[in-house]
């Protein structure tokens, strides 16, 4: 465990009824297992899900701005920016700001890591490519710099990239089937509730729904709420919790990263 993520421990204790914050900066790779703790590492790593009208956003993209005395094509624009959308996939973001000026765009961060130097630099020199074509120029930031930002970007989003999981063991458990803002996995001796810290909205209020429904649980099938090593999960052990998980959502909000915003929704996809 790293000291930026001792940083994140409150109340002076690294581990904190069966508490634990695992680090995801040196395991930073596609779809691993999750291991259920109460606050532990997100399980889910997937390419990012952009919508191809997805805006570009200097704060997590590369942005290249396409310039010309005249007006560009529409059409050739998009024809060009094809291979480019081929190679690059939802990581690549093609729009115009409301000037009418074209944005070329790569995604710096997601659960994948940072844009490696080589991908920025081969997605740059396409778009020059495709600004040549057109006749155009390019406006660009400069690349040693934008890789500085997507390691410090991707620093921050692994320290905050973790779960909450409340473990309900008890026999004949029927969660309540409706829309909650966590997940429920079924286990053999009961089931666990997590909440995945950074895609969730609001994130005090989702984590207290998590404990109201992981307390109606056990208190209606006479069962027990626990961490994962099965100590009880007593009203201080929640608090605990509730009060690191502020500390994350603290930590992003510093950054202009609101959990469950658009913004976590892309970095964190």
């Amino acid at each position: 465990m790293s000291d930026l993520v001792i940083g994140l421990l409150v109340l002076g204790a690294v581990v904190f009824a069966g508490v634990l914050v695992y680090n995801r900066v040196q395991v930073r790779s596609v779809h691993r297992t999750s291991v259920p703790s109460p606050l532990q590492e997100s399980a889910r790593r997937r390419e990012p899900t952009l919508e191809p009208s997805t805006p570009a956003d200097r704060r997590v993209d590369y942005v290249i701005e396409l310039e010309s005395e005249r007006a560009l094509s529409d059409a050739l624009v998009r024809e060009g920016w094809r291979p480019l959308a081929q190679r690059f996939g939802r990581r690549g973001v093609l729009d115009q700001d409301e000037q009418g000026v074209w944005r070329a765009a790569l995604q710096l961060v997601s659960r994948s890591g940072a844009v490696s130097e080589a991908d920025l630099v081969e997605f740059r020199s396409g778009v020059e490519t495709l600004a040549a074509r057109l006749g155009a120029r390019i406006a660009a930031p400069e690349l040693r710099r934008a890789l500085h930002t997507a390691r410090e970007l991707d620093r921050i989003c692994a320290d905050a990239d973790i779960q909450v999981a409340l473990h309900i063991i008890g026999e004949n458990i029927e969660p309540d089937p409706g829309h909650q803002p966590f997940q429920v996995v079924r286990r053999e001796d009961g089931v666990t509730l997590t909440l995945d810290v950074a895609l969730a909205p609001d994130l005090g209020a989702s984590y207290e729904a998590m404990v109201r429904a992981g307390r109606a649980l056990a208190e209606k099938h006479g069962a027990k709420l626990v961490d994962d090593r099965g100590d009880t999960l007593d009203e201080r052990a929640l608090s605990a919790i509730g009060a690191q998980l502020d500390a994350v959502r603290q930590t992003l909000a510093a950054h202009g990263i609101e959990t469950g915003s658009p913004l976590a929704q892309r970095l964190f996809s």
